[in-house]
């Protein structure tokens, strides 16, 4: 037993129990855990998002369904008619082969519908046109009558409460030909439910005649009335060469007429008591058109020549020209010659074009080949269902085959995301975000540059406001301010952090951009003065005599520095209304009245807009919700440098400005640097106050006088109103997924450089 007398100090006094060992081995391998928890958590949301955006980059699958063998076909003949349809579903296709019989088919089945048309019945059908959209075919018959017959499908549900389609075609109005017009060797029919357009050419004596009749429908309290013509005219005299091919456009409001020599004449024919010739070109110079057709929206034309080389023209306004005229956006890669079928999709730009056996299936907006393939037989007409979920192929030898199409994001891919893109309207490429439109026409524009424009240019905005202020603020805080002060001023910038996006989204949007708009010039004095007499007061201070100086207590220079900027904070503000009636005078061009208002002056002097809710908005009320953060981290930095050092600095002669700049603020830099880090982080990802305050428009300009839509902010808007897996539901997530590796990078090279800094600058 020990002696309590001994003052021998007991071996065991410093023995750790085994019940804190535990705890501490626990908590250590909690502590590992949960850093592994962590990381796996940031790369199971990378993975998650990768995953959700990987089917955009992933080609079309097209594969052969079903066959079947028309009983009914006619002998193989080069000017054998031939459409093929289907209804909306691509459940019951149909096959017109001229004649008053048209042959319908059941997906899955072999049996054969055959549905006759009375008024076809003794008419020598010599051409014919589909209208997938409106499921109407026009016929033109040797005896130069034109006309159209509708195919309508009746749902029942027999005993077993299966759903069962009843296909039905109804005719509708033949048109007159006039005397000796000759038989109908090309038609096209289009419909804008008011108006209807009927393009057809007849050939009679070896002489091609094109005319375009123009028919409506009256409605009465009876419903519907007869079809009436209530104009043709026939239009061959302006025609360049010999009439090859004719195109109505889906609406009815263009008329496309290709001649022998290879040209293209464009009519318009909406709202005219004539059509109108507005347009005549060569896409291909002398080569023959052997195909020409509408794509979906019937804005752009798909034009193939014999030859197989294949264009996209779109109609937009050249400078000077009042009227829409066609221009050439896309060049695809060229089809070996041969017998040419085109089908457009009913749902998007895409197509499908055929030479001989060889497929292609290609998407107009991003100018890609979505799939190529091979035939089992030489197709000559084609179409798709009303979902573009399936294509239907027909000879003249009477085989129809349905393809299976599985192509759910035709309009994502890099170009779209990353390149500029022609979209139909645009008089040139650009990058565009636009994800919905009013019509089902609608052409998404899906580029990610404007989104990430609007990123930096937020966040760039941003911290040059906060910058300058947070680090000065924290530099004087740290080094010059009072104790009794600073135990004021740091706790209320970090009550400032605390504000809610929501509430200075708010403030910035219905109460600082208007007070803002009109003082421009105002406020670019005040961002002026403020520093210059800041600096002035500085210079004329250290030239003080040091009796005179020691009379203010170190840290309370700014008692004597407020009301100087304070008085030049008022005097700018009073004089930015002189400044704009000297400097930003507008002049209007209609009365030649000048007037001084900066919100006409810059749009007239940099060609650039100005927008009420804007940049310089952002700017300051982001700028106000980073300051906190940069200050408060930066400010923690600078105050934990040892004070033995700043001691030693001021013993050996140097000012406290002298001890800051060499001593305190490279020391602090690691910090000082996170600081800046973090409240870039933060800028980036703001969301509220930019849609709030930005007027969320998607620009590539930096024109500080108008607005922005971050990635941030899209993702916020856009999210709630986005189908599940569709191109634009996944598209957000790539816009997430930028934002995650911008984030990732930056902070990467954030802390590369700050323990270079550490390094650099750490105490022995």
């Amino acid at each position: 037993m020990k002696d309590p007398n001994s003052r021998i100090p007991d071996p065991h006094r410093f023995d750790v129990s085994r019940g804190t060992l535990w705890l501490d081995r626990g908590m250590t391998w909690l502590i590992r855990i949960g850093g592994l928890g962590v990381i796996l958590a940031v790369f199971s949301i990378f993975l998650f998002i990768f995953i959700e955006i990987l089917p955009l980059f992933r080609n079309a699958n097209v594969d052969q369904a079903q066959e079947w063998h028309l009983s009914e076909a006619k002998e193989t003949q080069q000017d054998a008619v031939v459409v093929v349809g289907s209804d909306e579903w691509g459940e019951m296709p149909f096959v017109y082969l001229g004649g008053d019989q048209v042959l319908f088919y059941a997906k899955g089945k072999e049996e054969q519908t055959v549905v006759k048309i009375a008024e076809l019945g003794d008419v020598n059908v010599r051409s014919a046109s589909y209208d997938a959209i409106n499921q109407r075919v026009a016929v033109g018959a040797s005896d130069g009558r034109v006309g159209s017959f509708v195919i309508a499908y009746e749902v029942k549900f027999d005993e077993n409460d299966q759903r069962v389609l009843r296909p039905k075609a109804s005719f509708e109005a033949w048109i007159e030909p006039p005397a000796a017009a000759g038989e109908v060797v090309s038609v096209s029919y289009g419909d804008s439910s008011s108006e209807r357009t009927i393009i057809s050419e007849r050939i009679a004596n070896g002489q091609a005649r094109v005319t375009i009749d123009k028919m409506a429908q009256k409605k009465t309290l009876m419903g519907k009335g007869k079809l009436e013509v209530t104009g043709s005219f026939d239009v061959t005299a302006e025609l360049t060469a010999k009439p090859l091919l004719v195109r109505s456009s889906p609406n009815g409001t263009m008329a496309l007429i290709a001649g022998d020599d290879g040209s293209i004449d464009y009519f318009f024919t909406e709202g005219r008591d004539k059509p109108e010739k507005r347009q005549s070109f060569q896409p291909f110079g002398a080569q023959k058109i052997a195909e020409l057709d509408f794509l979906f929206g019937g804005v752009s034309i798909v034009i193939t020549s014999a030859t197989g080389q294949q264009e996209v023209w779109s109609l937009l306004r050249p400078d000077g020209e009042s009227n829409r005229l066609f221009a050439k956006t896309k060049s695809f890669p060229a089809m070996p010659a041969g017998e040419m079928t085109f089908a457009a999709s009913q749902r998007n730009k895409g197509f499908f074009t055929i030479s001989n056996n060889s497929a292609s299936l290609r998407y107009s907006t991003t100018e890609k080949i979505r799939w190529e393939g091979t035939l089992p037989f030489v197709p000559a007409a084609a179409s798709y269902d009303g979902k573009s979920e399936h294509v239907f192929l027909a000879n003249r030898e009477g085989r129809l085959l349905m393809l299976d199409l599985h192509d759910p994001h035709p309009e994502a891919g890099w170009q779209a995301f990353f390149g500029k893109v022609w979209y139909e309207g645009s008089s040139k490429p650009e990058f565009t975000w636009q994800s919905t439109g009013g019509s089902d026409e609608f052409e998404p524009k899906l580029s990610q540059i404007p989104l990430i424009i609007g990123s930096l240019k937020g966040t760039f905005y941003a911290l040059l406001f906060s910058l300058p202020i947070a680090l000065l603020a924290a530099v004087f805080s740290a080094n010059f301010l009072p104790a009794s002060m600073k135990r004021v001023l740091k706790p209320t910038m970090e009550i400032m952090a605390s504000l809610p996006s929501v509430v200075l989204g708010f403030l910035a949007g219905l109460w600082l951009a208007p007070l803002i708009e009109t003082k421009i010039p105002s406020i670019l004095l005040v961002c002026l003065a403020i520093p210059f007499t800041a600096v002035i007061c500085g210079t004329i201070s250290s030239r003080l005599p040091r009796t005179l100086r020691n009379h203010i207590e170190g840290g309370r220079e700014w008692l004597v520095l407020l009301p100087f900027l304070v008085v030049a904070f008022a005097v700018a503000w009073q004089l930015g209304p002189v400044w704009e009636r000297l400097c930003f005078v507008y002049q209007d061009p209609s009365s030649g009245e000048r007037i001084a208002d900066f919100r006409l002056w810059w749009p007239e002097f940099t060609g650039l807009p100005f927008d009420q809710r804007n940049s310089m908005v952002v700017g300051f009320m982001m700028g106000f919700a980073v300051i906190p953060i940069i200050f408060t981290i930066a400010e923690d930095s600078l105050s934990n440098v040892p004070k033995s050092l700043t001691a030693a600095s001021a013993a050996l002669g140097a000012s406290r400005w002298q001890v800051v700049r060499t001593i305190i603020i490279p020391i602090a830099s690691p910090g000082i640097f996170s600081a800046v880090m973090i409240g870039l982080g933060r800028a980036v990802g703001e969301t509220m106050i930019v849609v709030m305050a930005s007027g969320n428009t998607p620009l590539t300009e930096w024109n500080i006088f108008n607005g922005m839509r971050p990635l941030s902010a899209n993702i916020a808007v856009e999210l709630p109103e986005a189908a599940m897996g569709s191109t634009h539901y996944r598209t957000l997530f790539l816009g997430a997924l930028l934002l995650f590796l911008f984030t990732f990078t930056l902070n990467t090279i954030a802390e590369v450089f700050r323990d270079h800094l550490r390094k650099r600058y750490k105490l022995a």
